[in-house]
């Protein structure tokens, strides 16, 4: 997989690996051919590992500060259990792609 991100993967992995990340997903504009590297953000389906020490909310915040300083611009974190609107769930669905899977220790290159 290529995307605006794939220089910075292993940091993704060690910001995952760090806050407790079971699974990530890139989707939206960064996926495809819409992306402006000048104004677009990045968009990731995050689940975290319900075991992992320290409370979710707080991994969760800390995760979203940590991409956006290692990226450089805005980044939205959505939990795809919580996504009940159709149409954007069928948005995201057409463009999700494997950032990291701490289960299948895949990690997308």
């Amino acid at each position: 997989m290529t995307t605006p991100l794939s220089s910075q993967l292993p940091q993704i992995v060690a910001l995952c690996q760090k806050h407790g990340v079971s699974h990530l997903e890139l989707f939206g504009s960064a996926t495809g051919s819409g992306f402006d590297p000048d104004s677009s953000d990045f968009d990731f389906l995050v689940e975290l590992d319900a075991h992992a020490s320290g409370s979710r909310a707080k991994r969760w915040t800390e995760l979203a500060d940590a991409l956006e300083q290692l990226l450089g611009r805005h980044v939205d974190l959505v939990n795809p259990r919580y996504i009940r609107n159709p149409y954007f769930l069928q948005a995201v669905n057409s463009s999700r792609s494997v950032i990291y899977d701490r289960q299948n220790a895949q990690i997308a290159s």
